[in-house]
């Protein structure tokens, strides 16, 4: 089944209507290379996570072909390629959606079931935060730490909490700009069943911000910590990624705007770190990759026109991550628009490599 972008996702990702110009030709530029030409059970890579094994995992939520069961899968260094787990479905919509992925200090994975994009009114608030416990390729067990959120996205773990992105909280769209608003949630790992609003008033809502660009009202997505524990999240309809300090306490002392520059990075999707302090984001609507220095600094490193990814050319990535000395990015593929590259989902489904920056 082949999905368009009415009914893949909620309306106001329509919405992005911006004019891009992009040139593709630079010099300066990086050429990705192939890494994984992925199979047919596969045809919507997302978010990536090393395994305690030093093996990549990438969720796989197949919204391009939703009878293909969503599911993880393993790829070793050189790029081999293994199906691992199907993600339990919800027993709702019969569906997995897995989007943001981490692992836990005891080998357990944390999963974000995107139940909104999925198009299905059904789904919209229908989003958990999965963990499983899985050894030799099986599900030994799965508890629900969070459920009934609009628009989870990323993950990550960090001392005993999982903190995740929603990216729309359209029950909140009530600020007085009438912009979106998206947020980040924090849950102690080790709970279960946690009900979610979507509200400003969760107890679990630790920041929200608003998505400035009116032409492309799509909100948080990607987040990073530092070596420092300062939380790094990415705003993509405003392209500009935001860093969020805490106090003492471990609550959100300030949460400014830390890097942005339109010109060599338009829209911020999946982010990473490397050992050094570089941050590289995924630059979703401009088939691109930016990395933004230490001290703040962007620079786009890598862009691609559209294509189909099969010389390892840039096809919407989704996702950077630093896996065996280099930057491996999954290719989403299949959002379209205005202000989009990319035109359409096509064969095969990939994942690329870029050399670190020095």
């Amino acid at each position: 089944m082949s999905l368009s972008i009415r009914t893949l996702v909620p309306a106001i990702l329509i919405a992005c209507f911006a004019i891009f110009t992009s040139a593709f030709a630079d010099d300066d530029l990086q050429m990705p290379t192939l890494f994984a030409e992925l199979p047919d059970q596969c045809p919507t890579p997302d978010g990536m996570a090393v395994s305690p094994d030093g093996m990549l995992v990438v969720a796989c939520p197949n919204y391009a072909d939703q009878t293909q069961p969503a599911c993880l899968i393993r790829i070793s260094e050189l790029g081999q390629v293994e199906h691992w787990v199907d993600v339990p479905v919800h027993e709702e919509t019969g569906v997995a959606c897995p989007m943001g992925i981490c692992f836990g200090p005891e080998g357990e994975l944390y999963v974000v079931d995107n139940q909104g994009w999925s198009g299905t009114e059904e789904g919209q608030f229908k989003g958990r935060i999965l963990k499983l416990v899985i050894e030799d390729g099986e599900i030994q067990e799965m508890q629900v730490v969070a459920k009934g959120m609009e628009h989870p996205n990323g993950i990550r773990y960090r001392d005993g909490k999982l903190y995740v992105t929603q990216s729309m909280m359209s029950k909140v769209r009530r600020h007085w700009s009438g912009l979106l608003v998206s947020g980040v949630y924090r849950f102690p790992a080790d709970e279960t069943n946690i009900e979610v609003q979507n509200t400003l008033n969760d107890a679990n809502l630790i920041l929200w911000t608003i998505t400035k660009n009116r032409d492309c009202q799509y909100g948080l997505d990607g987040l990073a910590f530092d070596k420092a524990g300062d939380l790094f999240l990415g705003n993509f309809g405003d392209g500009t990624i935001l860093k969020a300090t805490f106090d003492e306490n471990n609550d959100v002392e300030t949460c400014d705007v830390w890097a942005a520059d339109p010109e060599q990075m338009r829209t911020t999707d999946g982010i990473g770190f490397d050992e050094v302090g570089n941050l590289y984001v995924a630059d979703f609507s401009e088939n691109a990759i930016a990395v933004v220095r230490p001290d703040g600094t962007v620079e786009r490193m890598a862009q691609s026109p559209d294509c189909d990814g099969s010389d390892g050319g840039l096809d919407q990535p989704g996702e950077p991550i630093v896996f065996a000395g280099r930057l491996i990015v999954t290719c989403f593929d299949i959002v379209t628009g205005p202000d989009k590259v990319n035109t359409g989902h096509d064969r095969p489904f990939t994942i690329t490599s870029l050399e670190l920056v020095e």
